[in-house]
């Protein structure tokens, strides 16, 4: 099941993915799918902290990011975060422009 949010509205609307024609990753089973009414402001300029040392090689930076909360953009912080093997990378999240209107958040996700 996905949940659509529909600018602005804070109630998710169920929506068939093919229905509003975008294309789930076959590892994704479920997931939010938030529509932006416009685009996301410009990115902050983070101070990127040395990594905790209790694991400084299997952690990873995830920069920080606008998220739309369903009424205005909410800067949302960059952290570390364990990194799932010790030579995955993270390829980070992004708002994509929608033919219809709109701004679509894409997950990020860990590659090896």
């Amino acid at each position: 099941m996905r949940h659509l949010y529909l600018n602005g509205a804070r109630t998710p609307v169920l929506a068939a993915v093919a229905a509003i024609g975008l294309a789930a990753s076959a590892a994704a089973q479920t997931s939010t799918i938030i529509v932006a009414p416009s685009a996301p402001p410009p990115p902050r300029v983070e101070t990127v902290p040395p990594p905790p040392p209790s694991a400084p090689q299997t952690m990873s930076w995830q920069a920080g990011h606008w998220a739309w909360n369903g009424a205005a953009w909410a800067w949302d912080e960059g952290r570390y975060v364990q990194a799932p093997q010790a030579q995955a990378v993270w390829d980070p999240g992004h708002w994509e422009q929608q033919p219809t209107g709109g701004y679509v958040w894409v997950d990020g996700h860990w590659r090896t």
